[in-house]
């Protein structure tokens, strides 16, 4: 009896460490899990740089509705045919021969190829222009699955004249300088031109203009007699 109570004291220690051993585990697994949600956050977007973009650590890119620009450091002095520069409808590729490509991957959206452009600034920066095949949008990161702006927080350029296309723009000039026009007391446009035209009319009609200038005059009197 003595050697079976003595056996069961064993196996009551030996359950009795087995369920303390599964409460430490249980103990320790628990604040991992805790750990692993707050360490995974919603991914927040960002909020943009000063040109609507991204300052990236080997390269910094900006936007307007139209176009998307691109810089990229690279050492002082660099040649140009050092360079490589691989643009296409919808992905890029920059970089200096016999090393890693600095940037390779699928734009956000597509772009215009034959409107892209390339240069190397002071030998030490190269400088990408992207004309955006949809100029309404803007995109929310460089390249998909990069990181995204608050296309929310974007501040627009004030339209400019140059963007605009021929009619509207002049449509614009034309109200833009009949205001001032007005707050100067001077005529309008459309005054000026029907000014003109009678100019040319009187020009080209030298007879009519003499009896114009008669019937003018005779007008002068009446008026006067009326008043």
């Amino acid at each position: 009896m003595a050697i079976l109570s003595d056996y069961q004291e064993e196996n009551q220690e030996q359950s009795m460490e087995i369920i303390e051993k599964e409460q430490e585990n249980s103990s320790t697994l628990a604040p991992k899990e805790e750990e692993n949600s707050s360490s995974t956050p919603k991914e927040e977007k960002l909020k943009p740089n000063k040109s609507n973009g991204l300052d990236m650590e080997n390269y910094s890119w900006g936007q307007s509705l139209q176009e998307v620009t691109i810089n990229v450091p690279v050492p002082p002095g660099t040649k140009s045919r050092f360079i490589i520069v691989e643009i296409k409808a919808n992905t890029l590729k920059v970089g200096l021969k016999n090393q890693p490509l600095i940037l390779d991957g699928e734009y956000f959206k597509g772009v215009k190829v034959d409107e892209c452009y390339w240069s190397l600034e002071d030998q030490k920066e190269i400088s990408i222009l992207l004309t955006k095949q949809n100029k309404s949008d803007w995109w929310k990161s460089l390249f998909k699955g990069g990181e995204e702006i608050d296309t929310q927080k974007v501040e627009p350029e004030p339209s400019k004249l140059s963007d605009l296309d021929t009619e509207t723009r002049a449509a614009v000039e034309k109200m833009m300088f009949d205001q001032r026009q007005k707050q100067m007391g001077l005529p309008s446009s459309e005054e000026i031109k029907n000014q003109d035209m009678l100019k040319q009319f009187m020009k080209q009609n030298p007879h009519m203009a003499k009896n114009f200038g008669s019937n003018a005059k005779m007008m002068m009197p009446n008026s006067r007699m009326m008043g």
